[in-house]
Protein backbone atom coordinates (compact mmCIF):
# COMPACT_ATOMS: atom_id res chain seq x y z
CA UNK A 1 0.00 0.00 0.00
CA UNK A 2 3.35 2.23 1.08
CA UNK A 3 4.26 1.49 -2.67
CA UNK A 4 1.48 2.10 -4.66
CA UNK A 5 1.30 5.79 -2.31
CA UNK A 6 4.67 6.95 -3.80
CA UNK A 7 3.35 5.70 -7.10
CA UNK A 8 0.87 7.56 -7.16
CA UNK A 9 2.30 11.03 -5.95
CA UNK A 10 5.18 10.30 -8.86
CA UNK A 11 2.56 9.52 -11.40
CA UNK A 12 0.99 12.74 -10.76
CA UNK A 13 4.18 15.18 -10.42
CA UNK A 14 5.65 13.16 -14.23
CA UNK A 15 2.06 13.61 -16.21
CA UNK A 16 1.98 16.69 -14.45
CA UNK A 17 5.74 17.89 -16.13
CA UNK A 18 4.75 16.25 -19.26
CA UNK A 19 1.81 18.64 -20.04
CA UNK A 20 4.29 21.32 -19.48
CA UNK A 21 6.93 20.04 -21.51
CA UNK A 22 4.29 19.56 -24.09
CA UNK A 23 3.65 23.52 -24.29
CA UNK A 24 7.23 23.83 -25.34
CA UNK A 25 9.04 25.39 -21.76
CA UNK A 26 11.77 23.01 -20.91
CA UNK A 27 12.62 25.19 -17.95
CA UNK A 28 8.61 24.79 -16.90
CA UNK A 29 9.61 21.02 -17.49
CA UNK A 30 12.39 21.18 -15.28
CA UNK A 31 10.70 22.52 -12.91
CA UNK A 32 7.75 20.09 -12.72
CA UNK A 33 10.80 17.38 -12.56
CA UNK A 34 12.15 19.05 -9.17
CA UNK A 35 8.42 19.26 -7.76
CA UNK A 36 8.25 15.62 -8.94
CA UNK A 37 11.37 14.18 -7.38
CA UNK A 38 10.79 16.81 -3.76
CA UNK A 39 7.18 15.12 -3.82
CA UNK A 40 8.77 11.36 -4.20
CA UNK A 41 11.40 12.54 -1.07
CA UNK A 42 8.32 13.78 1.07
CA UNK A 43 6.34 10.61 0.38
CA UNK A 44 9.31 8.29 1.35
CA UNK A 45 10.31 10.16 4.41
CA UNK A 46 6.50 10.09 5.40
CA UNK A 47 5.67 6.52 5.35
CA UNK A 48 9.31 6.30 6.68
CA UNK A 49 7.96 8.41 9.75
CA UNK A 50 4.52 6.35 9.55
CA UNK A 51 6.59 2.75 10.04
CA UNK A 52 8.62 4.33 12.85
CA UNK A 53 4.97 5.19 14.32
CA UNK A 54 3.83 1.86 13.63
CA UNK A 55 6.56 -0.11 15.21
CA UNK A 56 6.63 1.71 18.44
CA UNK A 57 2.71 1.68 18.60
CA UNK A 58 3.09 -2.56 18.37
CA UNK A 59 5.85 -1.77 21.40
CA UNK A 60 3.17 0.08 23.38
CA UNK A 61 0.39 -2.20 23.08
CA UNK A 62 3.29 -5.05 23.86
CA UNK A 63 3.99 -2.92 27.21
CA UNK A 64 2.37 -5.24 29.64
CA UNK A 65 3.13 -6.01 32.83
CA UNK A 66 4.28 -9.61 33.17
CA UNK A 67 4.30 -11.33 36.80
CA UNK A 68 6.34 -14.43 37.94
CA UNK A 69 6.49 -16.44 40.83
CA UNK A 70 10.14 -17.40 41.47
CA UNK A 71 12.78 -19.37 43.90
CA UNK A 72 15.38 -16.91 44.96
CA UNK A 73 18.33 -18.63 42.88
CA UNK A 74 18.76 -18.88 40.77
CA UNK A 75 15.54 -18.16 39.25
CA UNK A 76 14.74 -14.50 40.26
CA UNK A 77 18.41 -13.72 39.21
CA UNK A 78 17.96 -15.04 35.94
CA UNK A 79 14.74 -13.26 35.43
CA UNK A 80 16.43 -10.16 36.98
CA UNK A 81 19.05 -10.43 33.92
CA UNK A 82 15.66 -10.90 31.33
CA UNK A 83 13.75 -7.94 32.82
CA UNK A 84 16.62 -6.23 31.15
CA UNK A 85 15.96 -7.10 27.59
CA UNK A 86 12.33 -7.71 27.75
CA UNK A 87 12.03 -3.69 28.80
CA UNK A 88 13.52 -3.40 25.71
CA UNK A 89 10.69 -5.00 24.13
CA UNK A 90 8.03 -2.76 26.03
CA UNK A 91 7.59 -5.24 28.58
CA UNK A 92 7.57 -5.28 32.35
CA UNK A 93 8.69 -7.92 33.97
CA UNK A 94 7.84 -7.92 37.92
CA UNK A 95 9.20 -11.11 40.14
CA UNK A 96 8.51 -11.69 43.60
CA UNK A 97 10.58 -14.63 45.29
CA UNK A 98 9.19 -17.55 47.81
CA UNK A 99 11.46 -19.82 49.77
CA UNK A 100 9.01 -22.74 49.45
CA UNK A 101 7.67 -24.85 46.62
CA UNK A 102 4.17 -24.81 47.01
CA UNK A 103 3.28 -21.02 46.88
CA UNK A 104 4.15 -20.21 42.96
CA UNK A 105 2.03 -22.86 41.95
CA UNK A 106 -1.08 -21.59 44.02
CA UNK A 107 -0.22 -18.18 42.44
CA UNK A 108 -0.26 -18.93 39.54
CA UNK A 109 -3.31 -21.51 39.08
CA UNK A 110 -5.24 -18.54 41.24
CA UNK A 111 -4.32 -16.21 38.22
CA UNK A 112 -3.05 -13.81 40.53
CA UNK A 113 0.41 -14.42 38.87
CA UNK A 114 1.11 -14.79 34.99
CA UNK A 115 3.54 -17.77 36.00
CA UNK A 116 6.63 -19.28 37.77
CA UNK A 117 10.25 -20.42 37.29
CA UNK A 118 11.06 -22.50 39.96
CA UNK A 119 10.15 -25.80 39.31
CA UNK A 120 10.87 -29.26 37.17
CA UNK A 121 8.78 -31.18 35.28
CA UNK A 122 8.04 -34.37 37.39
CA UNK A 123 7.60 -31.63 40.49
CA UNK A 124 4.93 -30.07 38.27
CA UNK A 125 2.87 -32.92 37.53
CA UNK A 126 3.54 -34.40 40.64
CA UNK A 127 1.71 -31.13 42.27
CA UNK A 128 -1.16 -31.12 39.71
CA UNK A 129 -1.75 -35.13 40.25
CA UNK A 130 -1.71 -34.39 44.16
CA UNK A 131 -3.55 -31.05 44.36
CA UNK A 132 -5.96 -31.02 41.51
CA UNK A 133 -4.26 -27.78 39.79
CA UNK A 134 -3.90 -27.10 35.77
CA UNK A 135 -0.54 -26.06 35.79
CA UNK A 136 1.25 -26.62 32.15
CA UNK A 137 4.94 -25.90 31.04
CA UNK A 138 4.78 -22.76 28.79
CA UNK A 139 5.80 -22.69 24.76
CA UNK A 140 9.56 -23.04 24.54
CA UNK A 141 9.23 -23.46 28.40
CA UNK A 142 12.02 -25.77 29.41
CA UNK A 143 15.32 -23.51 30.15
CA UNK A 144 17.80 -25.34 32.64
CA UNK A 145 18.86 -27.65 34.94
CA UNK A 146 20.65 -27.50 38.16
CA UNK A 147 22.47 -30.69 38.83
CA UNK A 148 22.40 -32.64 41.81
CA UNK A 149 25.28 -33.06 44.07
CA UNK A 150 25.99 -34.75 47.16
CA UNK A 151 27.66 -32.53 49.59
CA UNK A 152 30.32 -33.60 52.57
CA UNK A 153 28.69 -32.98 56.07
CA UNK A 154 30.89 -34.60 58.88
CA UNK A 155 32.32 -36.80 56.13
CA UNK A 156 34.27 -34.74 53.42
CA UNK A 157 34.83 -37.82 50.73
CA UNK A 158 32.54 -40.38 49.84
CA UNK A 159 35.53 -42.85 50.29
CA UNK A 160 34.95 -42.16 54.16
CA UNK A 161 31.17 -43.69 53.96
CA UNK A 162 31.11 -46.41 56.99
CA UNK A 163 27.76 -48.19 58.26
CA UNK A 164 25.54 -46.24 59.66
CA UNK A 165 26.37 -43.17 58.26
CA UNK A 166 23.39 -40.47 57.73
CA UNK A 167 22.34 -38.99 54.40
CA UNK A 168 19.96 -36.13 54.31
CA UNK A 169 17.93 -35.86 51.16
CA UNK A 170 14.72 -33.68 50.17
CA UNK A 171 11.67 -35.59 51.07
CA UNK A 172 8.82 -34.67 48.21
CA UNK A 173 8.13 -37.59 46.16
CA UNK A 174 10.27 -36.18 42.76
CA UNK A 175 13.41 -34.82 44.20
CA UNK A 176 13.76 -37.89 46.39
CA UNK A 177 13.75 -40.33 43.57
CA UNK A 178 16.17 -38.16 42.24
CA UNK A 179 18.38 -37.97 45.09
CA UNK A 180 18.48 -42.14 45.16
CA UNK A 181 19.01 -42.23 41.37
CA UNK A 182 22.10 -40.45 42.05
CA UNK A 183 23.23 -42.30 45.22
CA UNK A 184 22.80 -45.03 42.99
CA UNK A 185 24.66 -44.12 40.38
CA UNK A 186 27.75 -43.59 42.93
CA UNK A 187 27.28 -46.96 43.97
CA UNK A 188 26.21 -46.27 47.71
CA UNK A 189 22.60 -48.24 47.30
CA UNK A 190 20.94 -49.97 44.24
CA UNK A 191 17.20 -49.60 43.70
CA UNK A 192 14.62 -52.38 42.49
CA UNK A 193 14.46 -52.38 39.35
CA UNK A 194 12.04 -50.00 37.40
CA UNK A 195 11.85 -47.63 40.26
CA UNK A 196 13.43 -44.85 38.53
CA UNK A 197 12.04 -40.88 39.01
CA UNK A 198 9.28 -42.49 41.10
CA UNK A 199 11.72 -44.12 43.53
CA UNK A 200 11.38 -43.65 47.05
CA UNK A 201 13.33 -45.35 50.26
CA UNK A 202 11.14 -48.41 49.93
CA UNK A 203 12.58 -49.23 46.60
CA UNK A 204 15.91 -49.57 47.78
CA UNK A 205 17.00 -53.34 47.28
CA UNK A 206 20.59 -53.33 48.51
CA UNK A 207 21.91 -50.98 50.85
CA UNK A 208 25.57 -52.59 51.74
CA UNK A 209 26.58 -49.95 54.62
CA UNK A 210 23.11 -49.96 55.86
CA UNK A 211 23.05 -45.97 55.12
CA UNK A 212 20.35 -43.99 57.58
CA UNK A 213 17.96 -42.01 54.60
CA UNK A 214 16.83 -38.79 56.70
CA UNK A 215 14.34 -37.54 54.51
CA UNK A 216 13.53 -33.11 54.84
CA UNK A 217 11.77 -30.82 53.07
CA UNK A 218 14.12 -29.64 50.03
CA UNK A 219 15.07 -26.16 51.71
CA UNK A 220 15.96 -27.42 54.64
CA UNK A 221 18.28 -30.03 53.29
CA UNK A 222 21.63 -27.85 53.23
CA UNK A 223 20.87 -27.00 56.85
CA UNK A 224 21.27 -30.68 58.34
CA UNK A 225 24.84 -30.54 57.60
CA UNK A 226 26.46 -30.33 60.56
CA UNK A 227 24.09 -33.12 61.73
CA UNK A 228 24.63 -36.03 58.73
CA UNK A 229 27.53 -37.78 56.95
CA UNK A 230 26.51 -36.42 53.53
CA UNK A 231 23.23 -34.57 52.02
CA UNK A 232 21.86 -35.04 48.56
CA UNK A 233 20.91 -31.23 47.69
CA UNK A 234 19.10 -29.53 45.05
CA UNK A 235 21.35 -26.95 42.67
CA UNK A 236 19.47 -23.77 43.86
CA UNK A 237 19.70 -25.08 47.49
CA UNK A 238 22.65 -25.66 47.27
CA UNK A 239 23.64 -22.12 45.75
CA UNK A 240 21.96 -20.54 48.50
CA UNK A 241 23.63 -22.52 51.17
CA UNK A 242 26.96 -20.79 49.53
CA UNK A 243 28.20 -23.80 48.09
CA UNK A 244 29.39 -25.07 44.46
CA UNK A 245 28.46 -27.56 42.08
CA UNK A 246 32.03 -27.40 40.81
CA UNK A 247 34.29 -26.93 44.01
CA UNK A 248 32.24 -28.56 46.91
CA UNK A 249 30.27 -31.57 45.46
CA UNK A 250 31.54 -34.63 45.83
CA UNK A 251 29.73 -36.39 43.34
CA UNK A 252 27.32 -34.55 40.39
CA UNK A 253 24.33 -36.55 38.68
CA UNK A 254 25.25 -37.39 34.84
CA UNK A 255 24.44 -34.78 32.32
CA UNK A 256 23.46 -37.31 29.52
CA UNK A 257 21.66 -39.35 32.71
CA UNK A 258 17.67 -39.79 31.63
CA UNK A 259 17.20 -37.82 35.38
CA UNK A 260 18.38 -33.95 33.74
CA UNK A 261 15.93 -34.75 30.98
CA UNK A 262 13.30 -35.21 33.26
CA UNK A 263 13.90 -32.32 36.01
CA UNK A 264 14.81 -29.16 33.29
CA UNK A 265 13.10 -26.37 34.89
CA UNK A 266 10.34 -24.58 33.38
CA UNK A 267 8.29 -21.52 33.29
CA UNK A 268 4.72 -22.88 34.00
CA UNK A 269 1.92 -21.24 33.67
CA UNK A 270 -2.06 -22.30 33.64
CA UNK A 271 -3.31 -24.33 31.25
CA UNK A 272 -4.31 -22.23 27.85
CA UNK A 273 -1.89 -19.29 28.90
CA UNK A 274 1.34 -21.57 26.78
CA UNK A 275 1.42 -19.55 24.11
CA UNK A 276 0.81 -15.87 25.25
CA UNK A 277 2.53 -13.54 23.17
CA UNK A 278 4.28 -12.08 27.03
CA UNK A 279 4.47 -15.35 27.69
CA UNK A 280 6.09 -16.61 24.16
CA UNK A 281 8.41 -13.48 24.55
CA UNK A 282 9.38 -14.17 28.60
CA UNK A 283 10.47 -17.61 27.27
CA UNK A 284 12.31 -16.56 23.92
CA UNK A 285 14.27 -14.05 25.87
CA UNK A 286 15.02 -17.14 28.44
CA UNK A 287 16.51 -19.13 26.22
CA UNK A 288 18.56 -15.79 24.52
CA UNK A 289 22.47 -15.92 23.60
CA UNK A 290 22.72 -13.18 26.25
CA UNK A 291 21.06 -15.01 28.99
CA UNK A 292 22.70 -18.29 27.95
CA UNK A 293 26.26 -16.07 28.21
CA UNK A 294 24.71 -14.89 31.95
CA UNK A 295 24.04 -18.30 33.21
CA UNK A 296 27.52 -19.95 32.20
CA UNK A 297 29.53 -17.11 33.45
CA UNK A 298 27.76 -16.44 36.66
CA UNK A 299 26.76 -20.20 37.77
CA UNK A 300 29.83 -22.32 36.76
CA UNK A 301 28.46 -25.43 36.15
CA UNK A 302 26.04 -25.03 38.77
CA UNK A 303 23.40 -24.10 36.81
CA UNK A 304 23.38 -25.24 32.28
CA UNK A 305 21.03 -24.09 30.06
CA UNK A 306 19.10 -26.31 28.39
CA UNK A 307 19.87 -27.26 24.78
CA UNK A 308 17.32 -30.66 24.35
CA UNK A 309 14.06 -30.59 22.73
CA UNK A 310 11.11 -28.69 23.83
Amino acid sequence: MKNNKILAVVSAAVLAAGVLAGCGSSKTADTAASSAAAATSAATEADAAATAAATEAAKDGAGEKITVAASVTPHAEILAKAKEILAGQGYDLEVKEFEDYVQPNNVVESGEFDANYFQHVNYLNSFNEENGTHLTIAENGKIHYEPFGIYGGTKKSLDEVADGDAIAVPNDTTNEARALLLLQQEGLIKLKDGAGITATVNDIAENPHNLKIVEIEAAQVSKQLPDVAYAVINGNYAMQAGLSVEKDALAVESADGDAIQQYVNIIAVKEGNESLPKIKALTGVLHSDEIKQFINDTYKGSVVPYEGEQ
